[in-house]
């Protein structure tokens, strides 16, 4: 089957990707690794012996970069509706997180541990029609939001990618009514057309 002409222009535009050479060479997974590597290096999310839960992890760059950073004494676990294949000091979790069981599923496998960070790259399958992929993009934040809630610890910190557009002002306040400091992040290897942006909440507040 022919591909179409955007198919074939993502195609050329992901192989000449600096990021995507860039990967390779480093032995990442994939280009969001540099996204969460540049937002590390300006804002310091992740150390030894930390707790992290990676939410829409698959396939495993963001993961494979924070098992590296927390180190032996440190815990990822990760979780993606999609297979993931195994990763060195990260436990993965298959299932959609926006069911209930998965959600719960993923609260006991914390067995009661408070999480230092949680990390969301969730994003819904992409329609092109921003009025059906806002909302849904807004929601997988609010959800991401509500799980943060219940399991980080005081102080904590929530990186969550969502999408300029509707529905971003009313997260960023939600975001600010349980954490100290609000900031939004558009790391260089996000494409420059695209929309999405991470909100970095910092200092959890119970």
């Amino acid at each position: 089957m022919a591909r179409s002409k955007s198919s074939s222009r993502w195609l050329r535009e992901h192989f000449d990707d600096h990021y995507v050479k860039r990967a390779r060479q480093d032995g990442f997974r994939c280009r969001a690794s540099y996204k969460l590597l540049e937002i590390q290096q300006r804002d310091g999310l992740l150390g030894p012996g930390m707790t992290v839960v990676d939410l829409g992890a698959a396939p495993g760059g963001w993961s494979q970069l924070a098992a590296r950073l927390v180190g032996g004494a440190g815990r990822v676990v990760a979780l993606d509706i999609l297979p993931m294949d195994p990763l060195p000091g990260v436990e993965f979790i298959q299932g959609d997180f926006r069911g209930q069981g998965v959600y719960e599923l993923l609260l006991d496998r914390l067995a009661g541990r408070p999480a230092d960070l949680v990390l969301s790259d969730m994003a819904p399958n992409i329609t092109g029609v921003k009025a059906v992929d806002q909302p849904r993009a807004i929601y997988l934040a609010e959800l991401a939001l509500d799980f943060a809630r219940n399991v980080l610890r005081p102080g904590g910190d929530l990186l969550v990618k969502t999408f300029e557009g509707e529905g971003m002002e009313g997260l960023r306040s939600e975001l600010r009514g349980s954490f100290r400091k609000v900031v939004t992040r558009k790391p260089a290897a996000s494409r420059p057309r695209s929309r999405e942006v991470y909100l970095l909440a910092r200092n959890h507040i119970l």
